[in-house]
């Protein structure tokens, strides 16, 4: 029997589906929860099926050709992922781990493939997370080709900020984000993730608060980053 919280009616995939539809793709799923640090799969794995995160939040991550693993990005309550091998058939482009602990929906590609099929509107947001995951990559790739480690960490922090509403052009990092972390993002070390912020805090342009980073101008941030790209710093 399937618990209360076991339902995608919790996915925003699937918004225009009714109840009974939903109910439907709910029994064809298999359920897991799954503890903070536990990996969900690895990356190359073989298999097809999709998961949706019901609850919690997992993490995308690769490991690079030096054996360092890379942080791609988190996904919320809501989210989901396998969708490329559902799609193509190939082994998995990444692997997941558990943030937090998680419950997780795993439906066959075929029930993926065919919820895709049946309803637009579906179809239409999986193809705008795509669109949206291919902007990101090439992003990352051309900060990795044009900025130095001190600048990719700046573009870091304000993605992970988010708009502070009392005071305009601050960025608030709650919970702060740990030094590996972020060197994980970056492809860095934890000890250049601290020295670059460290020399934030002396410029002023970077405040800890209990629980939180405050990046205090986004736009100067954001400009000293352009700068870099064009070659000027």
């Amino acid at each position: 029997m399937l618990r209360h919280a076991e339902t995608l009616a919790r996915v925003p995939l699937f918004r225009s589906i009714d109840a009974a539809d939903i109910g439907r793709l709910d029994t064809q799923c298999s359920w897991r929860r799954a503890p903070a640090k536990d990996w969900i799969i690895d990356y190359q794995d073989e298999g097809s099926d999709v998961f949706f995160v019901v609850t919690g939040t997992v993490r995308v991550m690769i490991r690079s050709v030096t054996g360092q693993d890379v942080i791609l990005r988190d996904i919320d309550a809501g989210g989901f992922f396998g969708e490329l091998a559902a799609l193509d058939g190939r082994a998995r482009s990444a692997g997941i781990v558990a943030v937090t602990d998680a419950v997780v929906a795993r439906m066959p590609a075929p029930v993926f493939r065919d919820a895709i099929h049946r309803h637009p509107d579906v179809c239409d947001q999986v193809m705008q997370l795509m669109a949206s995951q291919i902007r990101m990559l090439a992003n990352r790739v051309n900060e990795f080709s044009t900025l130095d480690v001190r600048h990719r960490i700046y573009a870091e922090l304000l993605r992970l900020g988010r708009r502070d509403r009392e005071v305009p052009g601050r960025a608030i990092l709650s919970p702060p984000p740990v030094h590996a972390d972020i060197a994980a993002r970056v492809s860095t070390r934890r000890e250049a993730v601290a020295r670059t912020l460290k020399a934030l805090e002396r410029q002023g342009l970077l405040e800890r608060r209990r629980g939180a980073l405050v990046v205090t101008d986004t736009e100067l941030l954001a400009s000293m980053i352009d700068r870099a790209a064009e070659g000027e710093a």
